[in-house]
């Protein structure tokens, strides 16, 4: 009979997994909950490590092994021993037939149908395993085994020609390729410069390394590098594979520490090189095998396992993970007075120092910000008057949590400087309620830096000059600028400066320090906003 190839384009990109309870493969595990999959050892204990994951058998399991292995045009391609046709050739060293790649239509909610053989090219009568395409997927990579060493797979590269259903040319085995070397489970990376793989050779830390070899314009891969100790162990690691944005690397490992068997783990990408990873937790790991872990959005994918109560040797499943929302919290003080510091600008960074996010405080000088379990942060701070500061912060848990932390600010030293022809002790701005003269709290710490300068400087005189923005009346303006301009004056008198010493006058909007006239921003209008502090000449 004729075998249908696989060239149809689906839609994967707003797949939506359903979580309907008559078909719950795991879920998660707790004291009060038997888990059946966890076969009793002496492993550590490792528990949802901030992640919540739901399986789901796929719906294309049968009694055959099963693997994913990534996405072409929208359907996922499958690595399976099953036999289409005649009888299956065996292979001994795995008592099913000889692997070959299939693809797979994905339905709205992820299910998985209609097993079609994927190419004729790239299937043969050896062994077919993982491949992995350019984001372009006119270039594929892909491993296969010759049926007399089939343990020992070689990495092949073909060119989709150009204008054909599925037509892969110019195969040729890639120059990385080594004399008893066994390449496997290849993933490109989404920037299309990276190829990331599996394999056993001399230098390997373990029987099997992750390394990756950059990509060259022509297709061609450069010389294999090794991830190192903190990525690699001395057991075996593989299938490779990394989240949308490329920043994390997922994979599977028989080391690090683990539930039994391969579990697997996530390793943030990060300037300095691959973080400690981070078991992905008993929500989807067992005490079996969890492999080939690739995601089709944010936080929905396919796993294969081979776990019990499945229905071949390894059974591929959808995997949803319910984010554990996290928020890290708090107010921005003064060191000294403990006085909250609106207008404050707060980012949040990662640990390279990449921003993630950022807000400005408001009256209440609080901040609030998303953040991931087990990662590690930056906090820094900018505002008037203050030093800048940097917080380093690690969100040490893995269950839902608010963490709060308030930061502490310290003011900088008031500085003389010439201004406009005129000795000033310059400031940052003074602030004051909208449309009002009282000195707002804040803005108490400014004049306090005032007093220090007076009380330092007996002989200094000041005279203190109140403006305003152009919105609202003149006469209205000018009487507004003296109102607080005559404050500033009273804050100083009250903490031990004499009125003697001291001058006040308003100014409206008669001097902007932005002449925007009737097309002023809001950051033009603040700037006019000011209070000046004039030193006099005796």
């Amino acid at each position: 009979m004729k075998t249908k190839l696989c060239f149809f384009i689906f839609l994967v990109s707003n797949i939506v997994i359903s979580q309907g309870p008559s078909n719950l493969i795991a879920s998660n595990y707790s004291e009060n909950k038997t888990n059946t999959f966890f076969k009793p050892s002496a492993k550590p204990l490792i528990e949802a490590n901030g992640f919540d994951f739901e399986l789901l058998d796929a719906g294309v399991n049968s009694e055959f092994s099963e693997i994913g292995s990534g996405f072409f045009r929208n359907k996922l391609i499958m690595v399976s021993s099953k036999k289409i046709g005649g009888f299956a050739k065996i292979d001994r060293n795995t008592g099913e037939a000889f692997k070959e790649l299939f693809c797979l239509d994905i339905d709205r909610n992820g299910a998985l149908s209609s097993p079609m053989l994927f190419s004729r090219i790239l299937n043969t009568n050896d062994s077919e395993d993982q491949l992995t395409f350019s984001p372009d997927q006119k270039t594929v990579y892909y491993t296969r085994s010759k049926a007399e060493n089939s343990l020992e797979f070689k990495l092949y590269k073909g060119i989709l020609e150009e204008n054909s259903h599925g037509n892969w040319i110019n195969n040729e085995l890639l120059s990385i390729n080594k004399d008893h070397v066994s390449i496997e489970t290849p993933y490109v990376n989404h920037a299309g410069d990276k190829l990331y793989f599996s394999a056993n050779f001399p230098d390997a830390i373990g029987g099997f390394d992750l390394y990756v070899s950059d990509i060259y314009a022509d297709g061609s891969l450069g010389t294999p590098v090794n991830l190192g100790s903190s990525v690699n162990t001395s057991s075996d690691d593989k299938y490779p594979s990394l989240s949308m944005d490329d920043k994390y690397l997922y994979f599977s490992s028989k080391g690090h520490e683990n539930l039994g068997g391969y579990d697997l783990f996530v390793s943030k990408i990060s300037k300095n090189g691959y973080k400690t990873p981070r078991n992905l937790g008993n929500t989807i790991n067992t005490s079996y095998d969890e492999i080939a872990y690739f995601l089709a959005a944010k936080d929905k994918g396919y796993v294969s396992s081979n776990r019990p109560n499945g229905k071949g040797r390894y059974d591929i499943y959808t995997a949803v993970n319910d984010e554990v929302i996290q928020t890290l919290e708090g107010k921005i003080l003064d060191l000294e007075t403990k006085i909250k510091l609106p207008n404050t600008v707060v980012i949040l960074k990662d640990e390279d120092g990449e921003e993630l996010a950022k807000i400005t405080t408001g009256e209440d000088a609080t901040y609030k910000f998303n953040v991931v379990p087990f990662e590690n942060y930056i906090l820094s701070t900018h505002k008037d008057g203050f030093k800048d500061a940097s917080v380093d912060f690690l969100a040490n848990r893995g269950v839902k949590t608010t963490y709060n932390k308030n930061l502490e600010l310290l003011t900088t030293e008031p500085v003389i400087a010439k201004v406009e022809d005129e000795m000033r002790i310059v400031l940052e701005n003074i602030y004051f309620d909208f449309n009002k003269y009282s000195v707002k709290e804040e803005s108490t710490i400014s004049l306090n830096k005032v007093v220090k300068v007076l009380k330092d400087n007996p002989e200094m005189t000041l005279a203190i000059n109140a403006h305003t923005d152009n919105k609202g009346k003149d006469s209205y303006n000018l009487n507004l600028s003296n109102k607080r301009a005559a404050s500033a004056v009273k804050y100083l008198i009250k903490n031990g400066i004499s009125k003697d010493r001291l001058q006040s006058k308003g100014y409206g909007e008669s001097k902007p320090l932005i002449d925007c006239k009737n097309n002023c921003s809001e950051e033009d209008l603040q700037a006019n906003r000011r209070v000046e502090f004039v030193i006099l000449e005796e």
